[in-house]
């Protein structure tokens, strides 16, 4: 599947204290996705144009529409029309019904989505794993991001996720919405059959409930960000039994939650 440009060449006026000079910059190229659900359409989405397959599987699983890569009998990708249709064999949800013929649209950043709802969402089981993650590995995991954050290093217009294990880097995805990010990462899990039990996850941006929850329902236990939480952020990793880690630049971190699975 081919997938189409991240960025785009355009000349802008670039202005300092003294004068005025044309250039020649790049933007993140930014397009509609709509993902249809057993013939009903669910939402669309803005998003960067790759990997709008996995965006869709992590989309429809963060919001509890599917669970495994058995759930789904067919999955089409139009990515010249920006539609990914994925057939199941279980039956529509209330929700679907619902939405359908709605016109949701979301960049996946800012509030997320329309679906959320936090208090169905508590209803993850408790999260206990054995895994842990020493501190310097957890910084360099931080800093490795960065550094394959190509369409960020061009544009300064995309967010970054990692699936990892707690040393190295498995998989990793951008997009111009932080939600958008860590949904490819759940949809390239689902759709590859990746293991998971035993990995982390590391993202560039600020860590809401929302984005908790999405990492939360794969049964991840440890989730690093480079900005800040909330405090209902901090309040669900406690409770779900996640460990938190925030402000992870340079040689400090703050860790919110669970911190036994931090070695120093």
């Amino acid at each position: 599947m081919q997938n189409l440009e991240k960025s785009e060449k355009i000349e802008i006026l670039k202005v300092d204290r003294i004068r005025g000079r044309k250039v020649t910059d790049s933007v993140v190229v930014e397009v509609p996705l709509t993902v249809v659900l057993n013939g009903k359409e669910v939402i669309t989405m803005l998003c960067t144009p790759d990997k709008m397959d996995y965006l869709a599987l992590g989309f429809l699983k963060s919001e509890g529409l599917i669970s495994t890569k058995a759930d789904i009998k067919e999955l089409k990708v139009d990515e010249e029309e920006g539609r990914v249709e994925v057939e199941t064999d279980t039956a529509t949800s209330s929700l679907v019904e619902e939405l359908h013929g709605q016109r949701t649209i979301t960049s996946g950043c800012g509030k997320g989505t329309i679906f959320y709802n936090v208090i169905d969402s508590l209803q993850c089981s408790k999260i206990e794993t054995d895994l842990k993650v020493e501190v310097n590995n957890a910084l360099q995991l931080v800093k490795d991001l960065q550094q394959r954050a190509e369409l960020f290093k061009e544009t300064g217009g995309s967010h970054s996720s990692a699936l990892c294990t707690p040393e190295e880097i498995v998989i990793f995805n951008e997009d111009i919405g932080r939600h958008n990010a860590v949904d490819k990462i759940v949809g390239e899990v689902i759709m590859e059959e990746i293991e998971w039990e035993d990995k982390l996850v590391v993202t560039s941006g600020r860590v809401s409930s929302e984005i908790l929850l999405k990492v939360a329902k794969l049964g991840i236990s440890i989730l690093i960000s480079r900005a800040a939480p909330t405090s209902l952020t901090v309040r669900i990793a406690d409770e779900l039994g996640i460990t938190l880690i925030c402000f992870a630049r340079g040689k400090r971190m703050n860790v919110y939650t669970h911190k036994h699975r931090v070695k120093r």
